[in-house]
């Protein structure tokens, strides 16, 4: 299936991202804290079947250090899950940042995900804490790296 990307500067300028993230993290996953003053000014990103977007994230630079940008929100819809998707997602962030100044990127993983940002180049920082009820863990990448190819034992 053939998906559009869109990509905009504050989640009024990419309004059917809130939805996803309605019915995934609110809906889906019960978390009460979703949107907050971030979303205003963060980088935006969203993949489209036809009208509909299906998968999103954010992303905005640490106003501490503008060259490690945080990304989060990553989300899919259940009915569209396992098309990588939201692999897509994080690439077209990781893109956006390092376009305006990134060189490290961070983000904040719910735990049983942790493998899936692993595979993209991320390693665990610190120990895992709860958001609201969820365990979650500090990751970070640093861009323009290439991924290390690990091979099997006997090879």
């Amino acid at each position: 299936m053939d998906y559009q990307l869109r990509m905009a500067r504050g989640l009024d300028a990419l309004p059917q991202a809130r939805a996803v993230r309605e019915a995934v993290f609110v809906q889906e996953q019960g978390f009460h804290n979703e949107f907050d003053e971030v979303d205003r000014a963060a980088e935006h990103a969203a993949l489209f079947d036809g009208a509909r977007a299906v998968a999103v994230g954010r992303a905005y630079p640490d106003p501490a250090e503008p060259a490690c940008w945080h990304i989060g929100r990553i989300c899919v819809l259940p009915e569209y899950r396992g098309q990588h998707l939201g692999e897509r997602i994080m690439r077209a962030l990781e893109e956006r940042a390092a376009a305006l100044g990134a060189r490290r990127v961070q983000l904040s993983a719910q735990v049983q995900a942790g493998g899936f940002y692993q595979k993209l180049g991320y390693s665990a920082q610190g120990e895992p804490y709860l958001d609201e009820h969820c365990p979650h863990i500090r990751m970070e990448k640093t861009l323009g790296v290439p991924l290390k190819v690990h091979k099997k034992m006997g090879e």
